[in-house]
């Protein structure tokens, strides 16, 4: 990781402390597209609209999570593999007006060094390579400075994005060897981050308790999985992406090694909308589709049948940009009663 050096270390940590405190961290800042100018409201915000849809806006990024998860029992996806979003990103934060209003106060309070104060007046002001905060391309532009993604925010990669704030004209794409630079695709992986799915307690037959060498069925209320997404845009940009997360597979853990599970290696798909197959009567010797036989009792305890679902991860851009993320997963565990099965002796 770069070493962040002086004032942007403490102001990147000072960003971090009042991030933590809201579920949607970052200052808020809105503008209309093309117009380089904005209010800087004092913190995160969301709201709905009466009919459903659900925004938050985070830094300079608003999202839209009325077909998200919700419940008590969603939760975040987990990747499937080494890969997370991106803890910092950079987007349009100031208006020529406002930079000079941020900084000024900075260097007046002579706290930063004279070096530094100079270096800057000399980067903003005095044409090298900007002057007077480009105050003559009003509305025709944005300063770009760094967020923290919501939810990273002490992780070490949030204090990465160190390059000094820089300019973008309106409809110019950002400087090449800025890769963490706002773009459908880093929204994306945003929106990723916010992606929230439902539990994944299965429905068993037996439902209370079960006997060894029992087929046990298996299945989950097709009606509560089904895709959910959630939209990420920079209304300043006028871009968006929309990343969907459909659900795919659910592995059944038994929990112990005494088991057996259906399929063989513990994971059903989804078929017809729906995964695994509601018991019915009259199914007692057939082989359900998706579920577990235990081995030995679980004795005075339960087994701990943990149920994980992976979820195929897509999105679609501005600009007829899109693919795939990576896969994510997410599951819950329940407790399940297995006793031996009674004999009559005559």
């Amino acid at each position: 990781m770069r070493r962040v050096g002086g004032w942007r270390r403490w102001l990147a940590l000072g960003v971090l402390m009042v991030t933590c405190v809201s579920g949607f961290p970052g200052t808020a800042f809105a503008y209309g597209p093309g117009s380089g100018e904005g209010d800087q409201p004092t913190g995160p915000s969301g709201n709905s609209d009466g009919k459903g849809t659900i925004s938050a806006t985070a830094g300079a990024v608003v999202y839209d999570l009325s077909k998200n998860g919700s419940g008590a029992s969603t939760g975040a996806v987990t990747p499937t593999t080494t890969w997370t979003p991106p803890a910092c990103y950079y987007a349009p934060k100031y208006s020529p007006a406002e930079l000079e209003a941020y900084l000024t106060p900075i260097w007046e309070a002579d706290s930063t060094g004279y070096e530094w104060d100079a270096q800057q007046r000399d980067r903003y002001v005095n044409g090298k390579p900007y002057t007077d905060f480009n105050k003559d391309k009003a509305g025709k532009g944005y300063w770009w400075d760094s967020y923290v993604t919501p939810g990273r925010e002490g992780d070490p990669g949030a204090l990465d994005c160190t390059k000094p704030i820089f300019w973008v004209d309106t409809g110019d794409k950002p400087p090449a060897d800025v890769p963490q630079a706002v773009t459908p695709e880093i929204l994306s992986q945003l929106a990723y981050n916010q992606i929230r799915v439902p539990g994944t307690k299965v429905t068993l037959a037996p439902a209370d308790k079960t006997k060894v060498n029992l087929p046990t069925w298996a299945w989950l209320d097709g009606a509560e999985f089904k895709p959910v997404s959630v939209t990420a845009s920079v209304p300043a940009l006028g871009i968006s992406a929309t990343t969907t997360a459909t659900p795919y597979s659910l592995k059944i853990d038994p929990g112990t090694s005494d088991a057996v599970t259906y399929p063989a290696a513990g994971v059903c798909e989804f078929k017809n909308g729906s995964i695994g197959e509601a018991y019915a009567k009259g199914k007692a010797d057939e082989t359900p589709p998706c579920g577990v036989k235990y081995l030995r009792s679980s004795g005075t305890g339960s087994y701990p049948l943990k149920a994980t679902i992976t979820w195929h991860i897509s999105w679609r851009g501005t600009g007829y940009t899109g693919g795939r993320l990576d896969d994510g997963t997410f599951g819950a565990t329940q407790d399940v009663i297995v006793q031996e099965i009674q004999s009559v002796n005559r």
